[in-house]
């Protein structure tokens, strides 16, 4: 009997795109999974589908009864949550999400992809192609796996494939035969106080991997074995950049060095659609336009997101954005104005604040990063239109036959994408 029988986990927070896929991998381990989320989320219909039954709303209630119970929480989960506290009052182990994908990790082979940005769309393209390949891995993505429609699985094959965050630190949980840094960049503002402090991170996770797999101009940050890789011409992808060129060469070194025939690899590569909420198509406007959704929440992505939405020679590129936390935008919205300047038209929406609080930024609104599009736009058109309802008013009354409707930001603008690609 799996040692993962006898273990039960309950997860606070369950509709979590890693935290969700962390639960579905622990039940197909053989582990007894609850949890809960404060609303519902398209992970959460994923999990059920799992056998997992959610509880929404958190309660102390909702932390089964025992004292073997492990409560699993993520950095978004505050110290006061009726149920972490429940835990701590009845003595509980509790498990930060990072510590339990170690524990999962060490179960297989591990292939774990990190850097400032491509991480989900890169954990995708080797998932996908691996399964081209006739490998069956496990996987755990920051999003949905569009070849099979779920962020996580437990396959026969011998390796697993698993996004390994940065952003908290807890990708150091993580010994992996196979580490892959897409690129280096200061994101994560309030885990990092400078880039010197970040790389140093970066070096001690490659430091625990066996082969490092970097572009070149990262090569010296490991202390080991490395693979190099740059765009490949062989590779004929269906999803549009450059970066995603970079992304897709990245995925066949790791796919070369888990043994996969390297012909399957770049066959299954061009059948590749994407990740979820990466440049994802989520329909036309009744105008004929076409709306695009993609998690961009840095202003590289979005510049980046950008130049991939001009190789579809549109009429003109609509960028709509949703700035995620208000410290990313007083710290980085002249940067964000500058990225979206780059585009046609310009649609800024009011901050998404997950895990902070508007009055413990005063005057910090995503008014900012419209001003600073203005000021770099030389004379393009800039909205700030602060709500979803307003803003969809507005861009309805604008788009047309021929334009790309970029709809990025990491918090809910993809409902906004919906409202407007629906009929």
């Amino acid at each position: 009997m799996s040692a993962w029988s006898a273990r039960r986990l309950h997860f606070v927070g369950l509709g979590g795109a890693g935290m969700s896929g962390l639960a579905i991998v622990a039940r197909a381990l053989g582990a007894t999974v609850t949890g809960s989320d404060r609303a519902q989320s398209p992970y959460l219909v994923r999990v059920r589908e799992a056998g997992i039954e959610p509880v929404i709303g958190h309660d102390a209630a909702n932390v089964p009864e025992g004292d073997d119970v492990e409560i699993v929480v993520s950095t978004a989960i505050s110290e006061e949550n009726p149920e972490r506290a429940e835990g701590r009052r009845r003595g509980l182990t509790e498990l930060h999400r990072g510590q339990l994908l170690g524990q999962v990790s060490a179960e297989k082979r591990t292939i774990a992809v990190a850097g400032a940005h491509g991480k989900t769309t890169t954990t995708s393209m080797i998932a996908h192609a691996l399964l081209g390949a006739g490998m069956d891995p496990s996987y755990l993505i920051g999003g949905a796996l569009r070849t099979t429609g779920t962020n996580a699985a437990w396959g026969t094959g011998e390796w697993l494939v698993v996004e390994a965050d940065e952003s908290d630190r807890s990708f150091l949980n993580l010994h992996p035969e196979v580490a892959i840094v897409t690129n280096f960049e200061l994101d994560h503002h309030t885990t990092y106080a400078s880039t010197v402090e970040l790389e140093q991170t970066f070096r001690t996770f490659l430091s625990q991997a066996g082969t490092a797999v970097l572009p070149p101009s990262l090569h010296d940050f490991a202390s080991g074995p490395v693979v190099e890789f740059a765009p490949d011409p062989r590779i004929a992808l269906a999803v549009p950049g450059e970066h995603n060129a970079r992304n897709a060469a990245a995925a066949l070194a790791a796919c070369r060095l888990a043994g996969a025939d390297e012909d399957a690899v770049i066959a299954a590569l061009a059948t590749f659609e994407g990740a979820g909420r990466r440049f994802e198509r989520v329909g036309t406007t009744t105008s004929g336009a076409l709306i695009v959704d993609d998690y961009a929440h840095h202003p590289t992505e979005v510049a980046a997101t950008i130049a991939a939405a001009r190789t579809l020679s549109p009429r003109r590129v609509v960028a709509v954005f949703q700035p995620h936390l208000f410290s990313r935008t007083q710290l980085l919205g002249r940067r964000f104005g500058e990225a979206l300047a780059t585009a046609d038209v310009a649609v800024v929406l009011d901050v998404y604040p997950a895990r902070e609080r508007a009055e413990d930024f005063p005057g910090v609104t995503g008014r900012l990063i419209a001003q600073a599009a203005t000021d770099a736009g030389g004379g393009r058109h800039v909205l700030w239109l602060p709500g979803f309802d307003d803003a969809e008013a507005a861009l309805r009354g604008l788009l047309r036959d021929g334009d790309v409707c970029l709809v990025m930001g990491a918090g809910d603008v993809d409902a906004l994408g919906r409202r407007l690609a629906a009929t």
